[in-house]
């Protein structure tokens, strides 16, 4: 096989030398076929994927509408919760203030009746240490008295050796404390 010539043989037809769409005498044939396959795509796309793709586009400008009206539902449902909130908040604050004002008002008054009662009991506690006061005075004036007394018939009887009676010494203790 060595420095044999290579030749063509079988089945394969001899064409004449050249690109194929390049031969005139083929124009008309690819031409034909031209028109035959843009008809075909043009159907195609005119009766099948175009309407799909309306289909599609129609439905995917659906569902993006109904989510923009749902969004704007929950906006307004937001919007309308919030405002429930704040007047719910504003009551809470209301009622609490109105609730603490009377708990201020309440222990006022317990404050109050406590700091009466207090200065009652102080009164009566003053009366009294007033009136025991004045009993001891009573008495200490008393003992002061019958000391003066004693002190004034032993004085006597001392100096000018005279005794006196309890009631003379008691005259004479009064005529000087008056």
């Amino acid at each position: 096989m060595r420095g044999q010539p290579v030749t063509h043989t079988g089945t394969e037809a001899q064409h004449g030398a050249g690109f194929p769409p390049f031969k005139t005498e083929s124009f008309p044939s690819q031409i034909f076929w031209l028109v035959v396959t843009f008809a075909v795509l043009f159907v195609v796309l005119w009766r099948i994927a175009g309407p799909r793709l309306a289909g599609v586009i129609g439905a995917r400008q659906g569902q993006i509408d109904g989510d923009l009206k749902a969004a704007e539902r929950h906006r307004a449902d937001a919007t309308a919760a919030l405002a429930a909130y704040e007047t719910a908040l504003a009551t809470a604050r209301a009622k609490a203030h109105a609730q603490a004002e009377e708990n201020r008002k309440v222990i006022e008054a317990e404050a109050e009746k406590a700091r009466a009662e207090a200065d009652a009991v102080a009164r009566d506690a003053a009366a009294k240490a007033e009136a025991g006061i004045a009993a001891a005075r009573a008495e200490a004036a008393t003992h002061v008295t019958k000391a003066a007394q004693d002190a004034a018939a032993d004085i006597v009887n001392r100096l000018i050796g005279v005794t006196v009676t309890p009631a003379e010494a008691q005259a004479a203790v009064e005529a000087v404390g008056a």
